[in-house]
């Protein structure tokens, strides 16, 4: 591979990969289970999750390391396999990464929440994301995505771990996921855009943005919004609408895919340079916005 992800970024609009989770479920996934297990437990599923969406047209895909923290994974006691399994995790991505593509860290929230709302001090969340960064970019990631996070503070304590670890030549995106509220677009601590975007500048990091929660119109809304609040290229992943869960316990989501991908052309037009899809996508609706971006290249 030659180049950067933020080489490519300025010069078209990047297309990312869908759910993961999603897909898991697909290939029976059991409900309570530790999604990274399968890093080591079901190597051959990850690689072909990974595959579909790069035959599908993403020119990046996300490492199965979402819960991969040493604080979520000691929910399952796997704490002391935390760098094993985030390893694993971008070992697996490597090994069917075409030669142009590349392959995010996903790094989601600990689910915790630091003190004085949790239990949890700000050295701990360090030291829990610390160990997860240092086997992703052991592993062979081409960048690191901080993604789904909803407190600023975890953020930045995400981010400080991640500069403990990392080498200049791996960038550090990072994606918030807002809820649309009567007075606009917040998270669940109370952070709106613009305060997220300053903070971020003040970082210096490359590429923000949001993920998960809103559908493809209100994230298409959302781009606006986060373009009037700064200059950075931006990211967008949008859920599939919101989680439906039937009778027999099988989730499924509101918008379809036609719903879905109509509003793709809005989020470009609207200022992201990183398109991709969130929970309830899947291959073909990346398929599709693939077809999309490329009949309006550049």
């Amino acid at each position: 591979m030659t180049g950067s992800i933020l080489n490519l970024i300025n010069k078209r609009t990047i297309l990312l990969d869908g759910g993961m989770g999603t897909e898991l479920i697909k290939q029976g996934f059991p409900v309570g289970a530790c999604p990274e297990s399968w890093n080591l437990a079901q190597p051959e599923i990850i690689k072909n999750i990974h595959t579909a969406y790069f035959e599908a047209g993403s020119d990046a895909v996300l490492t199965n390391s979402f819960g991969g923290s040493k604080i979520k994974l000691a929910s399952y006691d796997l704490d002391e396999k935390c760098y094993e399994l985030n390893k694993a995790a971008a070992v697996l991505a490597k090994l069917v990464c075409p030669e142009d593509k590349f392959i995010g860290g996903s790094i989601g929230p600990t689910g915790k929440f630091l003190k004085p709302l949790g239990e949890h001090t700000e050295a701990e969340f360090i030291d829990a994301f610390r160990e997860q960064c240092r086997g992703l970019v052991d592993g062979g990631v081409d960048f690191l995505l901080l993604e789904t996070h909803y407190d600023l503070n975890e953020v930045r304590c995400g981010l400080q771990a991640a500069r403990n670890i990392i080498g200049a030549e791996i960038n550090i995106f990072v994606t918030m996921t807002f809820n649309k509220t009567p007075k606009g677009f917040f998270t669940i601590m109370g952070t709106g855009f613009p305060q997220f975007a300053q903070a971020m500048e003040e970082f210096q990091i490359p590429v923000i943005g949001a993920n998960c929660t809103l559908d493809s119109k209100d994230m298409a809304d959302l781009v606006k919004v986060m373009r009037e609040a700064t200059s950075l290229p931006l990211i967008a992943q949008a859920n599939a609408g919101q989680p439906q869960v039937a009778s027999d316990g099988t989730v499924s989501y509101s918008q379809q895919l036609d719903d879905y991908i109509q509003y793709i052309p809005a989020m470009k037009r609207n200022g992201a340079r990183i398109i991709g899809g969130c929970c309830g996508t899947d291959p073909l609706y990346i398929q599709h916005m693939a077809e999309i971006l490329n009949q309006d290249a550049g």
